[in-house]
């Protein structure tokens, strides 16, 4: 079967792209598609697999498959993806979009210069903040803020909050020295998250800009992750390292979000999104 994809990225966040509006591929593909075609050596290459479909709802409908074939609730990278997308190939021409996801309908705002969506400005949404929410074990409507995480070779301080995906922030004094590789993978998949976990290491340079490293469920070391940013500024303001209402630039590796937790609790992130190619792919179940 060939499959017609396009592959986009934010801030190096990529993802495979199939458009449901003009091609018909039935949905029992989805997970094995995704690992096949986002593993770097015998496919394409990437984050994992986003779909693009017509929605009820709202102007487009976005599902999410990590790179181990699992189903997410959220991406925010692909969010912007998916609005310079629709924008582009001209399924919707005007700059507010709202996209349906597993996480509740999203308001997304294309900034547009030429005929180009240069960035894209996205409403989260409100984070949860409770315990059975993200969700933890433990007390369900406890908070977790700078909570002691005792692990075999450790202890670490965590805030955990749910917002598009469960994630846990833990902050460092040099995030360079962080072991992403082993300590992200055991934070995500430790059986005190029932749905696994996003995971941002978080350095505090001052009061307005944060640098993060992320590990996300489904998907490993990632070079940026829009909902692990939003977290990451979020669990800064509960920890009083920053304030809310003030625009705050995440650093990530591959590159610079901007995140604001509004006055009415939503989270605004501001950012670009970039396509790479398009392409056909041979997909052999």
């Amino acid at each position: 079967m060939q499959i017609a994809f396009t592959k986009m990225h934010g801030i190096g966040n990529s993802y495979i792209y199939l458009d449901l509006f003009q091609h018909d591929y039935k949905e029992d593909i989805f997970c094995e598609l995704a690992q096949k075609m986002a593993n770097v050596h015998t496919g394409i290459g990437s984050d994992g697999l986003i779909i693009i479909q017509p929605s009820k709802i709202a102007d487009c409908g976005m599902r999410v498959f990590n790179k181990d074939g699992s189903e997410g609730t959220n991406c925010g990278n692909g969010l912007r993806c998916v609005a310079k997308y629709i924008f582009e190939r001209h399924i919707v021409r005007q700059e507010l979009i709202t996209i349906e996801t597993k996480s509740g309908i999203m308001l997304a705002q294309v900034v547009v210069q030429d005929n180009r969506v240069i960035e894209v400005i996205v409403d989260m949404g409100k984070p949860l903040l409770l315990r059975k929410d993200i969700p933890m074990l433990g007390n369900p409507n406890e908070l977790v803020i700078n909570e002691i995480f005792p692990l075999p070779q450790q202890s670490l301080l965590v805030t955990a909050l749910f917002l598009g995906n469960p994630n846990t922030v833990v902050f460092v004094n040099e995030i360079e020295q962080v072991p992403l590789g082993t300590l992200g993978g055991i934070i995500a998949n430790d059986m005190r998250f029932p749905y696994r976990c996003n995971v941002e290491f978080v350095e505090v340079v001052h009061e307005k800009a944060l640098k993060c490293c992320v590990w996300e469920r489904g998907s490993g070391i990632t070079e940026a992750c829009g909902t692990g940013a939003c977290a990451a500024v979020v669990a800064a303001i509960l920890n009083g390292f920053c304030q809310k209402g003030e625009e705050i630039v995440v650093q990530l590796s591959g590159g610079d979000l901007v995140i604001r937790w509004a006055d009415n609790d939503h989270i605004w992130m501001r950012g670009p999104a970039e396509f790479i190619a398009d392409g056909i792919y041979e997909f052999l179940s």
